[in-house]
Formats: C-alpha cells, sequence, structure tokens
C-alpha cells in the first residue's frame, strides 16, 4: 500500500505591517508675564512706540467702530509686533511687559517645539497654536522669530526645501485671519521675508543704551542691600557699547568673584574686571567671520533631509 505522507508547508512568516507614524499633539503652555514696562530702561522713542502698541490694543472699539476705521481695515484689528535689535536689548523683557499691561496671559513658543522631522507636522503644529490662543486669548510669543520667519527657498532641491515652504506660507495664513496679539523678537531681522514684515503692524527697534541708560542700568541691576563701593557713573561712561544684559551679566560675576576673595566689600575694579570681560567676548566673537550662503537647517530639518537622500535614487548620465 502507499504510505501517505503528510506534505509540511513551511512556516508562513507574518508580514510585519510599517508602524503608524503617531502625531504628538503639543500641549501648549500658558503662563502669566514676567515684566512690567516699569522695569524696563529704554530711549524715549523706543518706550512711546510699545505705549503706543498698548494704547492700540486697549482703544481697538474706540478706533475700528466709534472712528469708523474698520470701513477700511477690516481684517486688521488683530496686533502683530516685531521687536528687534542687537542682543541683550530688552526685546524678551519688552514681550513680557506688553503683555502685563494688556492683562493677559502668554505663550512663549520656541521654535524646536513646533518644527517637526515629518513633511506637513510643522504647519499643524502652528494651526494648533494659534487656535489655543484664540480659544484662551492668550498672546503669542515667538522669540529668535527670524527662524520661523526666514525667506523661502526659491530654488527647491528636496522635500525639506517643500516643507519649509509650505509651513511659511501656512503662517501667512494664519496670520491674515489671526485677531489676537502676537509678538515677535529678533537679532536679524535682514533674515525675514517680505511677506511676513508686510503682515506685522508694529515694529520696534531696539538700542544699545547711551551713556545716561547704562547709568541707570547700573544703578538698577547692582542690589541696595550689596556691600559695595562703586561708581555707575564713572562705570557708564568707561565701558560704552555694552547692553543691559552684559551689564547684569558684569554685575552678577563681580559679586561672584568679589565672594570668593572673601572681600568685604564689592569694589569698582570687580565690576571693572566683569564688563571687560564682556566687552572682550564680544570683540572676539566680531573677529570671527563665518560666510553662510545658504539658510541653517534645525536639527530635525537636518534629520529629514538625510532621510531624504537615503530614499532618493541616485541618477547617473
Amino acid at each position: 500500500m502507499p504510505i501517505n505522507r503528510e506534505e509540511k508547508s513551511p512556516p508562513v512568516t507574518p508580514i510585519k505591517q510599517p508602524e503608524e507614524r503617531k502625531s504628538k499633539k503639543i500641549q501648549w503652555t500658558i503662563t502669566p508675564p514676567q515684566h512690567t514696562m516699569e522695569e524696563l530702561i529704554l530711549d524715549q522713542p523706543t518706550q512711546q512706540q510699545l505705549l503706543d502698541i498698548v494704547s492700540y490694543f486697549q482703544n481697538r472699539h474706540l478706533l475700528f467702530t466709534q472712528w469708523g476705521l474698520e470701513e477700511r481695515f477690516s481684517r486688521m484689528d488683530g496686533l502683530a509686533v516685531n521687536l528687534y535689535g542687537p542682543p541683550g536689548t530688552g526685546k524678551t523683557l519688552a514681550a513680557h511687559a506688553i503683555t502685563q499691561a494688556l492683562g493677559l496671559q502668554m505663550i512663549c513658543v520656541n521654535y524646536a517645539e513646533i518644527e517637526s522631522k515629518y513633511v506637513g507636522e510643522t504647519s499643524k503644529n502652528l494651526s494648533s497654536l494659534f487656535q489655543t490662543s484664540k480659544d484662551t486669548g492668550a498672546v503669542i510669543f515667538f522669540d529668535e522669530a527670524d527662524a520661523l520667519l526666514s525667506k523661502r527657498v526659491t530654488n527647491m532641491t528636496s522635500a525639506t526645501d517643500v516643507s519649509v515652504n509650505q509651513t511659511r506660507s501656512v503662517l501667512l495664513t494664519l496670520l491674515n485671519d489671526y485677531r489676537g496679539v502676537i509678538l515677535f523678537a529678533t537679532n536679524f531681522i535682514q533674515n525675514f521675508d517680505a511677506a511676513f514684515l508686510r503682515r506685522i503692524r508694529y515694529h520696534v527697534q531696539f538700542h544699545l543704551p547711551d551713556e545716561a541708560l547704562r547709568q541707570a542700568l547700573w544703578t538698577m541691576y547692582i542690589p541696595e542691600k550689596m556691600p559695595k563701593q562703586v561708581d555707575c557713573a564713572a562705570l557708564a561712561r568707561e565701558f560704552p557699547g555694552v547692553s543691559g544684559s552684559e551689564i547684569a551679566n558684569a554685575v552678577f560675576s563681580a559679586a561672584v568673584r568679589a565672594a570668593r576673595d572673601g572681600a568685604p566689600v564689592v569694589e569698582q575694579h570687580y565690576f571693572e574686571q566683569a564688563i571687560q570681560t564682556c566687552l572682550d567676548v564680544k570683540k572676539a566673537n566680531a573677529g570671527t567671520t563665518i560666510s553662510v550662503k545658504k539658510r541653517i537647517l534645525s536639527d530635525a530639518e537636518a534629520e529629514r533631509l538625510q532621510l531624504d537622500q537615503k530614499e532618493e535614487p541616485i541618477c547617473s548620465d
């Protein structure tokens, strides 16, 4: 009799399904402002512009309804402000002070929070941010805004460039429809795309402080209870070209050095040495010339570009 043998089928290896990309929804943090207008030490023209901004927002009903601006500017009742100028001149403090003067809270946004390596996700994050602001009435504050408002790519060569332009286009549309308050701060206004400049109502320039303002800044940052022998007028006169941030850092460094030396008081030479160090660093930085012909990619953009290059076929002539 023939022997019936059962033929065993080879084991079936299940096909591994590609893992679905999970979009992580950002939870935007709403915080109260940390500074007031009274804390700002600025030149008179800059102060007046900041007060105009507050006045504009507080008098919108008067301006648009009673004075009829809505007949000509019906789509311009939101408030977009760009604070620009050298580092350390008070732009971030001013953003908090404006928000405090308006009696609002704020969402402080870091571009790294919204930038995604996945195409299209950055635009979704922006839409989520603006919707949160609309729902809560919170001010949106973009620090180092040039990372977001930079010029669009004209010669697109990769999916990364397409995504960058898509993000810029989405942001332009969001700004057109936005009715709340949005603040930008940047050290590099020259990097802004012209389309964004046209959509921002107020551009406020910040300057390095003059001698009178430097003296006021030295006086403000040195605590009253600190044991000291200091001539703030001399410091302001002898060390020009420093920002408020650098003066604050110098006060802190001088106090630390004096404490380390066991000095009973923080004498003038401690402050002079500290601010001179700040100037030396600034001089060294200015002496280093870096030529950048293309925009700088964020880490997420660089990672996405590497993925694009791996997936794109290599063409030969």
